[in-house]
């Protein structure tokens, strides 16, 4: 029972200047694209394409178990950033495994084929090139310009993966509604968890299948990411989807701001903000909550109804004090 009384220590969160991994970082979310276009090719798919993003492990990240459905055997691949592997693994125990530095993108590309061809999994990606970057139109199997990894910088990129995990897992924890997983999207590099409303939403066919899958729904997401060129530092993020008019006068904590984002607004909190405050994560859940109750009711979403303290639906346990012993 103390141990369940004392107060949780204040979440560090390491710095994380963009300018100062770049380098890694765009060779990185390349490698990312890459096996995440394999979790595409091998998963069976699911609503709002939660099939595809990869998921954290207390190493890295996985793509979860995978084949089967497409005739391969059952497999995982998973990046390791304490040791700095490409890890794949099959169900009868065979795994093979290579360093992720001293590879280009193109070089990553074919070691890692290759390493499932020798495990007996065969998967063909359908479109091998990098999906919404700079150099969308070059194939991977032809980027020699991608190839620096820092360990150092991959390493701490998963120790902030990890830590604004657990801030996700505890807000996602506070809504009883149909939920996102918390997951890292390869495509766009950020770690996100989304409440949806159950309002469907008709989404135009030009649209295209991404936005029309994953927006299928009214929403309103949470993430973080780690800054670009239009944005070019990390940033805690919400938006709500589809817009309600009046969301971007709706008040945020300080430090936070509604910024352009060219499809609408989103709620940003600067990443050096929160790391200044006395408690982040409480800085980050406060940040969240602003922007949930922003946009949940300009909706029409009931949000006393969906709301799930501490993650506790059940009415008697809301009552009780000793569930810790079970």
């Amino acid at each position: 029972m103390e141990l369940m009384e004392q107060a949780a220590a204040p979440t560090v969160l390491p710095s994380m200047p963009l300018q100062e991994w770049a380098r890694t970082k765009e060779t990185l979310h390349r490698y990312e694209q890459i096996v995440g276009k394999v979790r595409l090719a091998a998963s069976p798919r699911r609503n709002h394409w939660w099939n595809v993003p990869f998921h954290l492990t207390g190493t890295g990240l996985t793509t979860r178990p995978m084949g089967v459905v497409d005739g391969n055997p059952l497999f995982t691949v998973d990046f390791d950033f304490v040791r700095h592997l490409l890890v794949a693994s099959t169900e009868e125990g065979r795994t093979a495994a290579f360093p992720l530095a001293g590879h280009s993108v193109a070089s990553f590309y074919r070691e890692l084929l290759s390493v499932l061809d020798g495990l007996g999994v065969h998967v063909e990606i359908a479109h091998p090139y990098p999906y919404d970057l700079p150099d969308a139109g070059r194939p991977f199997a032809e980027d020699t310009e991608h190839a620096a990894y820092d360990p150092s910088w991959a390493n701490r990129y998963w120790r902030v993966l990890g830590r604004v995990g657990e801030i996700l897992e505890e807000f996602a924890a506070g809504y009883s509604g149909k939920t996102s997983p918390v997951h890292h999207f390869w495509h766009t590099f950020d770690i996100a968890v989304t409440r949806i409303g159950g309002v469907p939403v008709h989404q135009p066919e030009e649209a295209g299948p991404l936005i029309r899958e994953a927006y299928s729904e009214e929403v309103v997401s949470f993430g973080f990411w780690f800054g670009d060129d239009r944005v070019p530092e990390p940033a805690f993020y919400s938006y709500t989807a589809p817009e309600p008019e009046g969301l971007d006068t709706a008040p945020l904590p300080e430090g936070a701001v509604w910024a352009e984002s060219g499809h609408g607004h989103l709620a940003l909190l600067p990443y050096g903000r929160a790391r200044e405050a006395d408690d982040p994560r409480a800085a980050v859940l406060a940040f969240y909550q602003a922007a949930y109750e922003a946009g949940a009711p300009l909706l029409g979403w009931d949000t006393d109804r969906l709301a799930c303290p501490g993650g506790v639906t059940d009415p008697h346990d809301k009552l009780r004090s000793d569930w810790w012993q079970m």
